[in-house]
């Protein structure tokens, strides 16, 4: 049961059936019940204070509130973390998400260009994010890694357009003091983010206040949701925190107090981000309890006394169907690999043409953003009901197009995987690689690592504990991957481990590095080759020899060809590792592979 909700198709099964179910429930002979339900209305009060809505309003509202708060937390840990950090991946997908929603809307307004039903073009310009990932994982080809990362960059952009027109298009008359209490939440979720604030319950105190204020003030809460995540920063562990956490762990196992609990809970608590706390926790409930309670309220059409007689006749209808099956496909096509042909930007590696077709069928899957402008757009129910077919069908549609374009990707261009390559480019070369241990040793495992990475293999110790570990039964290999954008010293760090092996010393000076990784600068490498013992005139020639830095460009060039992006990244034989990279994970990978290799 844990394997199957944390999958995105086991997601995706649950937001299907709730559909289902208010389908088959609307059109029973218990219809009436489901409407009843949904029209309960539900309230809170404190002293003269009251909120009174509908369980529909609730969930619409309330909780759908919640789901656009954990997507604003996704936007800005891309924008600090993700695919997002360099602006210029972001150029192509931004491109792609502009036309997958300009022209469904332009369709949808060829065929509803007048009245009531004219204001329903913002149905069509939203993807369901966690619909298409899941969706993806179901249909998309076997390893869809990169093709999901820019799927979902692609989303942040649509999701923050989407929310934008709901909150500015479809709210109700705006009431200012309310408004000027939701701006002042804003401001304190920023102050507390920016000092750094890392108790998740002051957050949840200031968004729950947020979104009170946002709901009196007539914008709908789905703006107030997204705005709160997306002020809530996300940053990498810090090296100190991560060892604070560990040391206080120690002293709960030697002293197993509550009060000692409690400091190392609150340690391990610091480590980690607010952002990615809140999203751990908060996943699953906007996965597997929020989604499927919105399709449940807001997927119940009832069908009969020639409804959907109608709907298959009604311009609004097939405008919504042409809109998101038709012009979402065509625009998110256009943009990407037009973007491409014109050089703004380049496909993501791994991901071929067909299979940027095959997911840009899947984004005409508009489901829980649509389903939600179809409440706010419509005050008509006849339209409304039309409209939800219109989104219902779509999806259906949608999802099969994908699935086709996928097996003719893999069929006609030879497109079956849209991931980083996993099998170690350049074979280990004893003469050439920096190895420790026998160079005949039955197991090998490379790192790629960056010497002003804090979790590099050294800083860990997991190389050392595994070599104690495997003994002669294992070579570590050592390769370079420098990330400047993040490590501005890492580059000139790797320099000085070359021009150490110039002199045979390269894995004393690659242990003093890792020792002194807040130390890096041209004075401290040249006193560390004279700690070393080194020739210290021939040590700085060779800093800034071009072979030393061509040395280190073919390393980077093999990570990029091995589908190594971040450090460490560790290959066990020839096999990117994918899981964590701790001590008990990499042997036991090594304890496979040289089972595998025994057998």
């Amino acid at each position: 049961m844990r394997a199957f909700t944390r999958t995105e198709a086991g997601s995706a099964g649950m937001l299907l059936a709730a559909s289902a179910v208010a389908l088959a429930w609307a059109n029973s002979p218990w219809s009436a019940s489901y409407e009843a339900l949904w029209e309960t209305h539900a309230s809170v009060r404190a002293g003269a204070a009251e909120l009174d809505l509908d369980l529909r309003h609730w969930v619409n509202d309330g909780l759908m509130g919640l789901f656009f708060f954990v997507i604003g937390l996704e936007v800005r840990r891309e924008f600090s973390l993700g695919e997002l950090t360099d602006r210029r991946r972001a150029v192509l997908p931004v491109v792609a998400a502009l036309g997958g929603m300009a022209v469904p809307a332009v369709l949808y307004l060829a065929l509803n260009p007048s009245g009531a039903a004219a204001g329903g073009w913002g149905v069509v310009i939203g993807t369901d994010t966690a619909f298409l990932l899941g969706t993806l994982a179901l249909v998309g080809p076997e390893f869809s890694t990169q093709l999901r990362l820019f799927l979902l960059t692609l989303t942040v952009i649509d999701d923050i357009v989407a929310v934008s027109v709901i909150g500015v298009v479809y709210s109700d008359s705006l009431r200012v003091p309310p408004l000027l209490a939701a701006g002042c939440c804003l401001l304190v979720l920023a102050v507390l983010s920016r000092r750094g604030a890392w108790r998740a319950s002051v957050y949840v105190v200031v968004v729950c206040a947020l979104w009170l204020a946002t709901e009196e003030s007539g914008l709908h809460a789905s703006i107030a949701g997204m705005a709160a995540g997306l002020l809530v920063a996300a940053r990498a562990p810090r090296r100190q925190e991560v060892e604070g956490a560990a040391s206080l762990f120690r002293a709960f196992r030697q002293s197993p107090m509550p009060g000692v609990g409690a400091s190392a809970k609150a340690g391990l608590a610091r480590a980690i981000s607010v952002n990615e706390r809140l999203q751990t926790a908060l996943h699953p409930w906007t996965g597997f309890v929020v989604v499927p309670l919105f399709a449940l309220a807001n997927a119940g059409i009832d069908l009969r006394g020639g409804v959907l007689t109608d709907a298959l006749t009604s311009p609004v209808t097939w405008g919504v169907v042409l809109g998101l099956s038709a012009g979402k496909p065509a625009g998110i096509a256009a943009g990407a690999l037009g973007g491409a042909r014109l050089g703004l930007g380049r496909l993501p590696q791994g991901v071929g043409p067909g299979q940027v077709l095959g997911g840009a069928a899947l984004s005409g899957i508009g489901f829980t953003v649509s389903l939600l402008i179809v409440q706010l757009a419509f005050e008509d129910r006849a339209l409304r009901d039309e409209a939800t077919v219109g989104v219902l069908l779509a999806a259906v549609v949608s999802t099969l197009t994908g699935w086709v374009a996928f097996r003719l990707a893999a069929v006609l261009r030879g497109e079956r995987t849209a991931d980083l390559p996993r099998v170690l480019d350049r074979p280990v070369r004893t003469g050439t690689d920096h190895v420790r241990g026998p160079a005949d040793a039955p197991l090998t495992l490379v790192e790629y690592g960056d010497f002003e990475c804090p979790f590099c293999a050294k800083a860990t110790g997991v190389a050392r504990e595994l070599r104690e570990r495997f003994g002669d039964d294992l070579r570590y290999v050592f390769r370079h991957l420098p990330l400047p954008d993040v490590h501005p010293r890492a580059e000139a760090a790797a320099r000085a481990a070359e021009s150490a092996a110039a002199q045979d010393r390269f894995w004393e000076m690659h242990d003093l590095l890792f020792r002194h990784q807040d130390e890096l600068e041209y004075e401290d490498l040249a006193g560390y080759a004279a700690e070393l013992g080194l020739d210290v005139e021939r040590f700085l020639r060779d800093l800034d020899d071009e072979r030393t830095a061509a040395r280190i460009r073919a390393d980077v060039a093999g990570a990029e060809a091995s589908g190594a992006r971040g450090t460490p990244t560790f290959f066990v034989g020839d096999r990117r590792h994918t899981g964590p990279h701790d001590t008990e994970s990499l042997a036991a990978a090594l304890g496979s592979l040289r089972t595998t290799a025994s057998g």
